[in-house]
């Protein structure tokens, strides 16, 4: 039997940002809109759940069977997602919700999902684009939904050792609201940003628009507090440790399948002065990757450094409106036949040495306006799909990593793939983050939507990306393995890989209850 549930946005949204009017007529005129597609009741299937197990739960944490709640806790945030939460493909609802207030009670819920051998899918924000918190229940009878917003406390703070103790459910502004009373912030920025939380950037080695700067989350891990079925781990605590294999690296990454994260011991920074971010713009892709490859070999990238291919490039201009105009005559008339812009942000670094490799290199600077809109409009990719499926469109990402030789290659070959599956999309692709050995490529696709098939529409293409991606760089540079990208993590670390995470996982899950489906 099922709940015939009318879809209202509720906890799984973001805050929309609609498309200007410009933007529209852009889209319309250089890759066409596809039809709006109409929103359907989804359907929620009765809680699975039985009544002991209810029963069992309930006397140790908040649980919930209520199908708009369950139906909040459903899934992430992919395109197919989104489309399936408009009643368009197969929506994985889990059985129930359960809201623990503190690690013990997590604790608990543990044991009683053991005992009546229960799934169990750690929910943080909810902002996963691979399947990571889809309600898969493998060969459980039930799957429930771990909702760790309870666990939102700042538990400590040394100031001497800048070290903080974070709870897992604790969003990214709320982190930083709670370290500013301190004097000090985290400075992780991913662009799920407003949603995503301490736990979850653990789980899935994210990495932040300033990473740079402060560095990928993993650097900033102390130690780490876990819940499994078999008791409590905490793993790391001293600043650097011989003492065997880093545990600390098999939990970071590990998705919900090792344990559930309680608490993080983060490494803090005193909070910066005012930010300086500015736009340049360098003529032609192989220019610009040659301009950040020297920034990063030289030590002097910004915190923030970012490099946008044309297509990109073309988007973000034809999203600025009038400036526009303004800005696409001044580059011709300085000789820019092929733009790529660049955005380069200092919160702490000093800007010195990046302006002495700069003058190595012909660029063109755009000053503090441009990058002050970028920073303005960091992170309103989220809050605009949902304007952009109601204009028609197919919009998704994916990213990958690779060695600076590697790096044009792979850009290419992605995008011949798409275009072969999806006719004339627009990709576009942007350097994320770089190091000095090689570069992360992210990419967004436009397409008009195909109103027969919207969901294989993007599944033949993200499996076409993903093929070339696995030969030619990793699988995934931050947004995680996951349901979407476990087919081709075997082929990345290897048989004798995927064996060591499975006896991990038989230790500390021996009954299989965490996040099945996912990563191996």
């Amino acid at each position: 039997m099922c709940n015939t549930v009318a879809v209202t946005r509720a906890r799984w949204t973001v805050e929309t940002t609609p498309l200007p009017e410009h933007a529209l007529s852009w889209l319309r005129a250089r890759v066409g809109l596809g039809e709006p597609l109409p929103e359907a009741p989804v359907s929620v299937p009765e809680s699975a759940l039985s009544e002991d197990a209810f029963t069992a739960l309930e006397a140790v944490s908040a649980v919930s069977v209520d199908a708009e709640d369950r139906l909040g806790r459903a899934g992430g945030l992919s395109y197919l997602d989104l489309l399936r939460r408009r009643g368009h493909g197969s929506l994985a609802v889990p059985d129930a919700v359960v809201q623990p207030a503190s690690p013990e009670e997590v604790a608990e819920v543990l044991k009683v999902c053991v005992e009546y051998d229960l799934a169990v899918v750690p929910f943080g924000g909810g902002t996963s684009v691979v399947g990571g918190v889809e309600a898969l229940r493998g060969a459980k009878s039930a799957v429930v939904a771990l909702d760790l917003a309870g666990l939102g406390s700042l538990v400590s703070v040394d100031p001497v050792s800048r070290v903080a103790v974070v709870q897992a459910g604790v969003t990214g502004p709320e982190v930083e609201r709670l370290l500013g009373e301190h004097g000090f912030t985290l400075g992780h920025a991913p662009q799920s940003f407003e949603r995503a939380t301490i736990g979850g950037f653990a789980a899935t080695r994210s990495a932040g628009q300033a990473s740079s700067g402060y560095g990928r989350f993993e650097d900033m891990v102390e130690s780490v507090r876990v819940a499994t079925p078999v008791g409590e781990w905490v793993v790391g605590g001293a600043p650097a440790s011989a003492a065997g294999p880093d545990l600390k690296q098999v939990v970071l990454g590990s998705e919900g399948l090792f344990g559930v994260i309680t608490e993080v011991s983060l490494r803090v920074r005193p909070r910066p002065g005012a930010p300086r971010y500015e736009g340049f713009v360098v003529d032609g892709w192989e220019a610009g990757v040659s301009l950040v490859r020297s920034l990063a070999q030289a030590g002097a990238l910004a915190d923030v450094t970012r490099l946008s291919d044309v297509d990109e490039t073309e988007v973000a201009l034809a999203l600025a409106g009038s400036r526009a105009a303004v800005v696409q005559k001044y580059l011709r008339a300085r000789g820019v036949r092929q733009p790529c812009l660049v955005i380069l942000g200092w919160e702490g670094r000093s800007r010195s040495a990046t302006l002495r490799v700069l003058r190595g290199h012909k660029v063109v600077r755009l000053g503090r306006a441009m990058g002050a809109s970028w920073l303005h409009g960091r992170f309103n990719g989220p809050r605009q799909r949902d304007a952009l499926l109601d204009a028609g469109v197919c919009v998704e990402t994916l990213e990958t990593a690779t060695r600076w030789s590697s790096v044009s290659a792979l850009r290419e070959a992605v995008r011949e793939a798409l275009v072969a599956e999806l006719g004339a999309p627009i990709v576009m692709c942007h350097v994320s983050h770089a190091y000095e050995t090689g570069a992360s490529l992210y990419f967004t696709v436009l397409v008009p939507r195909d109103l027969s098939d919207p969901v294989g529409q993007w599944e033949r293409a993200k499996v076409a990306a993903s093929d070339v991606v696995s030969r030619l760089g990793t699988i995934t540079h931050h947004h995680a393995v996951g349901r979407d990208h476990r087919p081709w993590l075997e082929s990345e670390i290897g048989a004798v890989g995927v064996s060591v995470l499975r006896a991990v996982k038989a230790s500390v899950d021996p009954t299989g209850i965490l996040n099945p489906g996912k990563l191996i």
